[in-house]
């Protein structure tokens, strides 16, 4: 565990959004933690292309330099991707992942950057989600009020984890990378990729990420996209349960975020150090076109668990635009195919970038009281 304040902050930035699509809220909240090393986007539009959504969260550790890097640049390196053009989605994050890390490993600025961060993505484009995954934060959705997660956690101790850790040159011990660093993929972390002869997806920690995806209908519920700050105290299950008896009140999303931090942030840090960490969640609601009171209507629906399939499957390397139910390690690296050419104009960090659409809602914003 980090180090931790003497008491928590527990101002809150949040966030919301909304199209006839999705209607969006998020929080962030620093907690114990000495400062805060999150990041997040989402966005209704992708900036070339207004069809496609994107929300993401970074878990930086280490510093914020990295996740606040990527809450700029990770969402157009995988849009200006070539493949992106092509609609071969699960390549174009593949790649635009190992890109990210290779521009960042080039920038003079950040290239020499001790920190790393998680990255949890989801990307929606012709109601199909992908899910693009580095570390152990998480998206889980909401299926007829099943929980199904869409991210796969990258922990040293995992077991296929552990295998390609060894095979880089690289150890586990106390579930940590070369005793050391407690997720096994991540952006940044320059120290574990320094071997001239592995390909860049093969170092011992590597940027490669797990796709998932899922056909977008109104079975989709809401997706949950957050930090393992939430995961570490509640389970997929308890997530979902809390956010979805709190929409069959009627509670705005970004209510129900700031609620959830609140429940996770632990009273104190003397025990296990869960609920300690610094916290950020995005709640997408999925409309799909329907007004607030049908959607009302869907949370509120009881289908029993068995009759509940999951539509959810990891997406391989070999075929990337067809996915199977099994996850496979790449055996090939992808190679950059585009340069990126176009200047990115950085953000604040923790300021919420949101393309705004003929039928969306002005983004508002606030910061919540600290609380005493």
């Amino acid at each position: 565990m980090g180090q931790t304040l003497g008491e928590p902050i527990k101002t809150k930035e949040s966030s919301s959004c909304g199209n006839n699509l999705y209607k969006v809220g998020s929080s962030c909240m620093q907690g114990w933690r000495i400062s805060m090393e999150d990041a997040h986007t989402h966005l209704l539009a992708l900036p070339d292309d207004n069809k496609a959504a994107f929300f993401a969260v970074y878990d930086g550790h280490g510093g914020a330099k990295v996740s606040e890097y990527a809450g700029i640049h990770l969402h157009k390196r995988i849009v200006n991707n070539q493949f992106y053009k092509e609609d071969r989605i699960p390549e174009a994050i593949q790649h635009g992942f190992l890109d990210l890390d290779e521009q960042m490993i080039n920038d003079e600025g950040i290239k020499e950057e001790m920190s790393g961060t998680t990255a949890i993505t989801v990307l929606i484009k012709n109601n199909v989600i992908y899910c693009g995954n580095v570390g152990d934060s998480r998206a889980v959705s909401c299926i007829n009020g099943i929980a199904m997660p869409l991210s796969f956690d990258h922990k040293p101790g995992n077991e296929l984890e552990q295998k390609r850790i060894t095979e880089a040159g690289g150890w586990v011990e106390f579930n940590r990378v070369n005793g050391n660093l407690a997720l096994s993929r991540a952006l940044g972390d320059f120290a574990f990729k320094r071997n001239n002869t592995k390909l860049p997806k093969d170092q011992v920690v590597t940027a490669y990420p797990d796709i998932s995806s899922c056909e977008l209908t109104k079975d989709v519920e809401f997706i949950v996209i957050a930090c393992d700050g939430i995961w570490d105290c509640m389970s997929n299950d308890e997530v979902v349960n809390f956010c979805r008896t709190r929409l069959q009140k009627r509670m705005e999303p970004e209510a129900i975020c700031e609620e959830l931090l609140d429940t996770c942030l632990s009273p104190d840090c003397e025990l296990s150090g869960l609920g300690c960490d610094n916290m950020t969640v995005i709640l997408v609601l999925c409309l799909l076109g329907d007004s607030m009171d049908e959607f009302y209507t869907r949370v509120s629906r009881t289908i029993p668990e068995s009759e509940v399939k999951n539509p959810i499957k990891m997406c391989t390397e070999v075929a990337p635009t067809v996915c199977d139910e099994t996850f496979a390690t790449p055996n090939q690296s992808p190679n950059a195919t585009e340069e990126e050419n176009e200047s990115d104009d950085e953000k604040p960090p923790m300021v919420f970038s949101v393309a705004d659409t003929d039928t969306g809602e002005k983004e508002k914003s606030k910061e919540g009281d600290e609380e005493k």
